[in-house]
């Protein structure tokens, strides 16, 4: 008698801790994702500005869950799911039977009803974004340098950053230590730290979801760095080399957006209700009320926290929630009853530059130095592969010495 199949849709950090939860049971599991690498995406603003490369914070999903002999990958798009006959259907594979089904697409950019913005500002959620941002950021530097007019050097060293969540604050902070640091004395038509960072944020508050006292820190970090942190700053508009904020019209050789999220389309083919992000609605132990088959982790459930509030879109929440979606699974196959998700929050940080950093673990707050080592040990130990982890640190700790970033490339694939 055949194996009973689950399809995990996702190589993120929810499918994978799905997959790996899965190991040795008695299932097919498939793995379908479109890339064939998974990404530690906390660590991809580093590689947009040139701290680290692609390589470092990646790894291919077939060597990860290698171990794993119930385990097979397909690199596939999914282009629908139909709950009904418990079909998954890809792209180039055709349709995919399954007995239970985990969706851990996450989420993608959002420039809430204004796509055209795309082009002139791109967000930050995979591999190819973070080596384009690259590209962009050197490049201004680069044109900047070609220009002999002083007056048309400004707009070009302008980068502006939309969004004050941590992406948008971790950004903001390395490419002012850029131009600050590591490109100092390299140009001579040009100062490299006249550069002007703006971060742009909508609301009355940067990092709105850790508690004044470490926003006040993280705002005056990136100050000391010589960024303009704004807040309460609207943007209502994006266009080629310009943000207006209100009647203020800002020329910008770079944008950058950090500014929203929204759920991936697979969330709607699953036949259960969604909110204004795409987000699944799910039962308290992951399935979708109306297929008990079909289990959500990751940034695309919608869920609230003991405390009432929504699962946060973080890297710890989606781990967690691919686990206890495959033991879910696990147990609908055998008749047993379900469990409850429980989301155990492990905090907050964020870093802003070098040895800068607000952390709230929970049981005590941090900023500064102590913070940064915190979030630097954190991420290490998250970090797959053991190369990866090696090479990470060497990167970091040559960057801390020498203030220098070290995959300053530009390439014509970039």
């Amino acid at each position: 008698m055949a194996r009973p199949r689950v399809v995990v849709i996702g190589g993120g950090f929810g499918g994978l801790a799905a997959a790996r939860a899965l190991s040795g049971a008695d299932v097919e599991v498939v793995v379908v994702d479109r890339h064939n690498h998974h990404v530690f995406q906390p660590l991809l603003y580093q590689v947009a500005t040139a701290g680290l490369s692609p390589a470092d914070i990646a790894a291919p999903i077939r060597w990860i869950l290698r171990r794993q002999a119930n385990v097979r990958v397909l690199l596939d798009d999914v282009v629908g799911v139909e709950p009904a006959g418990r079909r998954v259907v890809l792209r180039d594979s055709g349709p995919l039977d399954y007995q239970a089904l985990i969706v851990a697409t996450g989420v993608t950019h959002t420039y809430f009803g204004h796509d055209d913005w795309a082009g002139h500002a791109p967000g930050l959620k995979t591999l190819d974004d973070a080596v384009a941002i690259r590209r962009r950021v050197l490049m201004a530097f680069e044109a900047a340098e070609r220009e002999s007019d002083p007056a048309r050097q400004v707009p070009l060293l302008t980068f502006v950053v939309i969004g004050g969540g941590p992406t948008g604050v971790e950004m903001a902070g390395a490419i002012a230590e850029i131009a600050r640091q590591a490109l100092r004395d390299e140009f001579d038509a040009m100062q490299p730290e006249a550069a002007r960072v703006l971060l742009l944020e909508g609301g009355p508050a940067i990092l709105p979801t850790y508690v004044e006292s470490l926003r006040a820190s993280a705002r005056a970090a990136l100050t000391s760095l010589g960024v303009d942190v704004r807040e309460s700053a609207k943007v209502t508009h994006v266009g080629d080399r310009e943000v207006r904020v209100g009647d203020e019209v800002i020329a910008a050789g770079t944008i950058v957006w950090a500014a929203g999220v929204q759920a991936s389309p697979v969330g709607r083919w699953l036949g259960g209700d969604v909110d204004r992000l795409g987000r699944v609605a799910v039962a308290p132990d992951l399935s979708v009320p109306a297929h008990p088959e079909i289990f959500v982790a990751g940034d695309l459930m919608a869920i609230a926290a003991s405390d009432g509030q929504p699962v946060p879109g973080v890297a710890q929440a989606a781990m967690q929630s691919g686990k206890r979606a495959a033991k879910n699974a696990l147990a609908r196959l055998a008749g047993r009853a379900t469990e409850p998700f429980r989301y155990r929050d492990p905090g907050n940080m964020a870093t802003i530059g070098r040895a800068r950093a607000v952390a709230d673990l929970g049981w005590i707050r941090l900023t500064g130095y102590p913070a940064w080592l915190a979030w630097l040990f954190l991420h290490l130990v998250f970090l797959i592969g053991f190369k990866n982890r090696v090479v990470v640190l060497v990167q970091w700790l040559v960057a801390y010495v020498t203030r220098q970033r070290g995959v300053r490339l530009i390439t014509r694939d970039s």
